[in-house]
């Protein structure tokens, strides 16, 4: 079997390995590929029986033009870059990676919300500026210091992920609100589900663990910060569009938002024009909550056996109704 993977590296930068895959078929990997040149994307699928694709788009003129193709892997859990519709024309199966990294990235949300109450970074590189050592006092800060325990924490979107964080929080000594997310019995054992206005308006802390859907699509605008506690956190390493980002710079400008934590935006990669790069108490991080090695180890192995699932008549993670 011809196997080509179009953008490897992300998921792959030197610290894995394609063995898995190369069991399964005669493999090429492209570290990148243009997601703007489809005649390149549809060079390289060439007559490859089985693609994988992170963000490369595999749009329906893309598929047609891929006489053998029998198979789409995605190598994330989101699959907005494939047409299923035009793939499931043709019962080529399109199967994602769900579930790979929930704990690390409710991991990198708390990560987030630790740096802004403690501003690590920030002290660090004072330290080692000298001033510290030239200090009158045996310490000093430059940023106030938060403490957690007994503040309040709203999480829209309480699933994997949402639950995940809920727990990290819990055992913080925070209490957990949930929202957008119909109950369970292990979420109701970690937080109280209220309506979103509820949450908005109880929150200290307001984490973004939803899907992005046209109803959660701008949740975040000017209305629905109006609605939220002085002061409050915000923290978003779900979707970039869940946030109206000139709204939010707005907020964070005037201390209507006390700080926001975001590892995506919008647009990726960021525009250097974007309004939250300039405004006040903002952390961005390139979109790396996915990205610890154990995560992507995992992601590359639920690949590999979507595949091999495939091959045994049996698919799995199949996202488009294909069989």
């Amino acid at each position: 079997m011809k196997i080509v993977v179009l953008d490897g590296h992300a998921e792959n930068p030197g610290d894995l390995s394609w063995q898995g895959l190369e069991t399964l078929g005669d493999v090429t990997v492209y570290e990148r590929t243009d997601v703007h040149d489809e005649a390149l994307i549809r060079a390289r699928m060439g007559d490859a029986e089985a693609v994988y694709t992170n963000k490369t788009p595999l749009t329906s003129e893309t598929i047609a033009a891929a006489p053998n193709l029998r198979f789409i892997g995605v190598l994330a859990t989101g699959y907005n870059v494939v047409d299923l519709e035009a793939a499931r024309r043709r019962d080529i199966p399109v199967c994602n990676v769900p579930a790979y990294g929930t704990q690390e990235v409710a991991q990198y949300a708390m990560a987030l919300l630790l740096e802004i109450c403690g501003s690590v970074g920030l002290h660090d590189r004072l330290v080692h500026e000298g001033k510290w050592a030239a200090c009158p006092d045996f310490c000093f800060w430059e940023k106030p210091i938060l403490g957690l325990a007994g503040k309040t924490m709203g999480i829209v979107g309480f699933g994997r992920f949402g639950r995940a964080l809920g727990c990290m929080a819990a055992a913080m000594g925070m209490k957990v609100l949930a929202s957008g997310s119909r109950p369970c019995p292990e979420g109701e054992a970690i937080a109280d589900y209220v309506p979103l206005e509820e949450l908005l308006a109880r929150a200290d802390v307001i984490s973004l663990n939803c899907p992005l859907t046209p109803q959660t699509e701008g949740l975040i605008n000017r209305q629905s910060i109006e609605k939220m506690k002085p002061g409050v956190i915000l923290i978003n390493n779900g979707r970039g569009p869940l946030v109206v980002e000139q709204d939010l710079a707005d907020a964070l400008n005037c201390g209507r938002v006390y700080a926001a934590g975001l590892d995506v935006v919008s647009v990726e990669p960021i525009r250097p024009d974007n309004p939250l790069l300039t405004a006040k108490n903002c952390i961005i991080t390139p979109h790396i909550s996915w990205a610890a090695r154990e995560s992507r180890q995992r992601l590359m192995d639920i690949a590999v056996e979507n595949l091999r699932a495939f091959l045994a008549g049996r698919p799995v993670n199949v996202v488009n109704g294909a069989e």
